[in-house]
């Protein structure tokens, strides 16, 4: 009888009283940030969450100050998963309130994101000594709870040489250059004074971003003169560009021209404002997929 009344007992307990909360932080000895990337077209902070992932904070060259979070799991979300982040006191800091930062979902078999002002806010609490953290149920369980916490410890220092590194972005991305026309003064090889400046950027960028694969230089005239003095004057301009890539250090396997004389014309040849545009080398940067 009595052994009856006690298996009772044990099935009438709650769920939420054998709910676990498993919490994922690095302690004071564990915490270490570091900037993974600082160069003017990437800057990167990284911080080691042990037995679960990486928080990672990106900041990427562009017209505007950008900043992405990603929360790297080493086990991706197995459904879609929705998380609150909070801003909490860390143990040794007792007493001072915590807040919430923002609501998310976590993609089925993706790594978390944090939108540009979440992030932001993560950062500036860190830098308070506050731990932002996320909460969110088990995907296999949801009676568990998850909490996966960001140590402030160790980290203004290294925040400080993140935002250095921001200070030194450069004020384009890979996307406004990846395509760039050139340009030339009727004749020969002399680029035109937007276009020299134009050919700078993409240099700039060239010497600081090592994924870009290959750089494919198009060249073309317009229609005054002979088929085979054009044709010989578009290669005279790819080389132009190769040449100048060359001395900049970017390797010669990474260069591919090409000149197509007074083909694939884009305006037409009747006046000479056409022509000008019909005078060009077509710069395309390419990166792996």
């Amino acid at each position: 009888m009595w052994r009856k009344l006690i298996l009772v007992s044990i099935l009438c307990v709650p769920a939420t009283a054998i709910a676990e909360l498993r919490h994922y932080v690095a302690t004071m000895g564990e915490s270490q940030w570091r900037v993974s990337q600082n160069t003017p077209v990437v800057c990167r902070l990284e911080h080691d969450i042990p037995s679960y992932g990486k928080a990672i904070f990106t900041s990427e060259a562009g017209k505007k100050l950008n900043l992405n979070f990603t929360l790297d799991m080493w086990v991706k979300p197995d459904q879609v998963t929705q998380a609150k982040l909070m801003s909490l006191a860390p143990k040794w800091r007792p007493g001072v309130t915590s807040k919430e930062i923002t609501s998310l979902s976590y993609q089925k078999y993706f790594n978390g994101e944090v939108p540009k002002r979440a992030a932001w806010s993560m950062l500036n609490e860190l830098s308070r000594g506050m731990q932002p953290t996320f909460y969110y149920a088990d995907w296999y369980n949801q009676a568990d709870k998850i909490a996966v916490g960001l140590s402030a410890a160790n980290f203004n220092r290294k925040y400080a040489e993140f935002k250095a590194c921001l200070s030194h972005l450069l004020p384009y991305s890979f996307d406004d250059i990846a395509f760039t026309v050139l340009n030339y003064e009727e004749g020969g090889t002399e680029l035109t004074r937007f276009s020299k400046q134009q050919l700078d950027k993409v240099k700039e960028y060239l010497s600081y971003d090592s994924d870009v694969e290959l750089v494919l230089v198009d060249a073309y005239t317009d229609s005054h003169g002979g088929r085979s003095v054009n044709q010989k004057v578009s290669e005279e301009r790819a080389n132009s560009v190769k040449d100048f890539f060359l001395a900049s250090g970017i390797p010669q396997d990474r260069i591919l021209t090409a000149g197509h004389g007074e083909r694939r014309h884009v305006a037409s040849n009747d006046d000479p404002e056409d022509r000008a545009l019909n005078r060009r080398v077509v710069i395309r940067l390419t990166k792996p997929m």
